[in-house]
This record gives C-alpha cells, sequence and structure tokens, in this order.
C-alpha cells in the first residue's frame, strides 16, 4: 500500500513532529508511514484524512492483493 502523507504534509507545511503530536503518535510512526512501511489503523487513518481534508482513499493507495478479485 502507497500514500501521499508525506505530499500533504509537506504541502501544508507541517513538519513530522507537528503531525505525530496532532495524532498523538510518535514521529518514527509518521516516518514509517510516510516510508509505507506501516499500515495505520482505520481510526489513525480516519485522522490523516480529517487533517488533511481529504478522503482516506485520497492518501491510499491500494493496489494487487489489497484489492478484492472479481
Amino acid at each position: 500500500m502507497q500514500n501521499i502523507i508525506k505530499e500533504k504534509r509537506t504541502s501544508l507545511h507541517i513538519t513530522q513532529e507537528e503531525l505525530s503530536q496532532k495524532l498523538n503518535v510518535s514521529r518514527q510512526t509518521i516516518i514509517s508511514l510516510e516510508k509505507g512501511k506501516y499500515k495505520p489503523s482505520l481510526v489513525l487513518a480516519h485522522k490523516l484524512a480529517q487533517i488533511f481534508s481529504c478522503t482516506i482513499e485520497d492518501l491510499f493507495i491500494f493496489e494487487g492483493d489489497e484489492n478484492i478479485d472479481e
């Protein structure tokens, strides 16, 4: 799963530390999210979408086996 969290964060001129404080998570969590090494909970994904005024689907790109095969 890829995401555009870093792009959204930098476009709003928010540091990783500021974002981590808004979400009540560690800065390391933000780093891992931005690198795609951590899949957030639905609650965390929802909070991110609220901060960036977008939908969860706008932030995360689901690929391959992450989608339902029809």
